[in-house]
């Protein structure tokens, strides 16, 4: 059959709920549409409720996050910032923005993310040469957990503050932690195929007040108090819209539900695809881990099967399902040639074996049936 018989079969798309509607209505009635309001202030409230981080500033991306992030740890131009190779662009794009310098790590085989042994590799010889980083970049990529007793611990040791990453990883826990809480900033995307959305949208949070203060006046075009437009700093329009936060708040109350869904669907996906010689899913939780299962991916072992990753990408689009490779490791990228990188042979083997499958947690059994068979299928002609 043709690939336009069936309905489109998407990664992760958006998956609303019937109350984020009324937030947008009672916005519109209240002609709250400017860019603050009532929906924008609970959102926040909701944020630090449910991650029990002190303050939050809902922002118009995770980029925008990160950006402002790093700004607060003091980031400027010619400065170090240790970061994951194994990440989307985003993580390290605002490292450019201030003009400072990515140095990227290499992944751990468990869970995917940074390499504890290779941070502090590139520690040891960075203070060897008397470079001091800035700050790290840790990720939890697509939802799992990071080894972060071990990550923090060499970051603490090394005194080097940590910016976190968690734009995937939303409802995700460690030790019963939430994730975007243990760094000295923690960063949320609210992008359209994220667990939780705002169409468009993210939020940084932190412990202390008066950064939280100064990423709103960053992110409102650094207007000075004055009756009149005075700026002394460079500033951004970077805000979430009131109207785009009232959709996350509809979002919020659905958000563990999210989470056990994706679960499921990895669990589903663990049962019906284990057969397979040389398939293996992943990342795997560490020790004191609980993830989201964002996204389920699996891994292709190519002494086990001539099936090759981009040859299952292929195949599934065959029956309009869209799926998607790992990260391409950034120090692979051409924008960051040049960047020095300690290790990148797992994150470029990840890459290399690895493919992402429909998650989204609207996804049904017959959707799910229709994955698994198209892979099997595939897989008995390899």
């Amino acid at each position: 059959m043709r690939s336009q018989d069936y309905d489109r079969l998407y990664l992760s798309p958006p998956h609303l709920g019937r109350h984020e509607l009324n937030y947008l209505h009672k916005a519109i009635e209240d002609n709250w549409v400017a860019p603050v309001g009532p929906n924008l202030d609970g959102f926040e409230q909701d944020i630090c409720e449910f991650t029990g981080a002190g303050h939050c500033v809902a922002l118009s991306s995770g980029t925008a996050a990160i950006h402002l992030g790093l700004q607060l740890l003091g980031v400027g131009p010619g400065d170090e910032v240790l970061c994951p190779s194994f990440t989307f662009v985003a993580t390290a794009n605002p490292i450019l923005y201030l003009g400072a310098k990515p140095v990227f790590i290499d992944s751990e085989a468990e869970t995917w993310n940074i390499c504890p042994e290779r941070l502090r590799e590139a520690l040891l010889e960075m203070q060897r040469q008397n470079r001091r980083p800035k700050a790290l970049i840790i990720v939890h990529l697509y939802g799992m957990p990071c080894r972060l007793r071990e990550v923090l611990s060499v970051a603490q040791e090394y005194g080097v503050p940590v910016l976190e990453d968690a734009a995937e990883a939303l409802g995700s826990r460690y030790e019963g932690q939430p994730l975007g809480t243990f760094g000295d900033v923690g960063v949320f995307s609210f992008n359209g195929n994220k667990i939780l959305t705002t169409s468009g949208g993210g939020a940084l949070v932190t412990n202390h007040p008066g950064w939280a203060d100064k990423t709103r006046f960053w992110a409102t075009q650094a207007r000075d108090p004055a009756p009149y437009y005075q700026h002394s700093e460079v500033g951004y329009n970077y805000r979430l819209s009131n109207l785009l936060a009232g959709i996350g708040r509809g979002q919020m109350g659905l958000l563990e539900d999210r989470v056990k869904r994706r679960r499921e669907i990895y669990t589903w996906y663990q049962k019906h695809l284990h057969a397979i010689p040389g398939l293996a899913l992943g990342p795997q939780e560490p020790a004191g881990g609980h993830s989201n299962r964002w996204l389920t991916c699996l891994l292709l072992n190519p002494a086990e099967t001539a099936l090759t990753p981009e040859q299952l990408r292929l195949h599934l689009e065959t029956r309009n399902i869209e799926s998607r490779p790992l990260w391409k490791p950034l120090h692979l990228q051409p924008l960051f040639a040049e960047a020095p990188v300690y290790g990148g042979k797992v994150c470029g083997g990840l890459f290399e074996r690895g493919l992402c499958l429909p998650s989204g947690s609207a996804m049904t059994e017959a959707d799910l049936q229709r994955v698994a068979s198209s892979i099997h299928a595939i897989n008995h002609l390899a």
